[in-house]
């Protein structure tokens, strides 16, 4: 079987607002890989009880992509979670790039960022 790595948009910070799809593929991941006090805890909650589940807080940018590489290369569903949506702010493309150079697949699921929650919240027209 092969792994692959999923990076997923937390959205602002209230699990409600997470897609779907990320909720699925937390649910079902074999290692998680969260950017720590940026994510909301709950969502956590919803891991298997058997996930492997790391907080990127302390590791370098080397030390994930060696986790995701590592992990998805022995056939795991690796789960890279951000912050709003990962492409915003979130060191998402050297990560991919990194994936791509080690033959990694991967996917990417949108988030909600904050600046379009707020927008939502107050509410006014972007």
């Amino acid at each position: 079987m092969n792994g692959k790595v999923v990076f997923i948009g937390a959205g602002p910070g209230d699990p409600e607002l997470i897609t779907v799809k990320a909720k699925k593929y937390i649910e079902i991941a074999d290692v998680i890989i969260y950017a720590g006090s940026l994510v909301n805890p709950e969502i956590l909650k919803w891991a298997r009880k058997d996930a492997e589940i790391h907080n990127s807080a302390p590791l370098t940018l080397n030390d994930i992509v060696e986790l995701m590489v590592k992990n998805a290369s022995q056939g795991k569903l690796v789960v890279r979670i951000k912050s709003g949506d990962s492409s915003i702010y979130g060191a998402l493309f050297e990560e991919i790039w990194a994936l791509e150079a080690a033959g990694i697949k991967y996917e990417v699921v949108p988030g909600i960022t904050a600046a379009l929650a707020a927008a939502s919240v107050i509410p006014i027209e972007l």
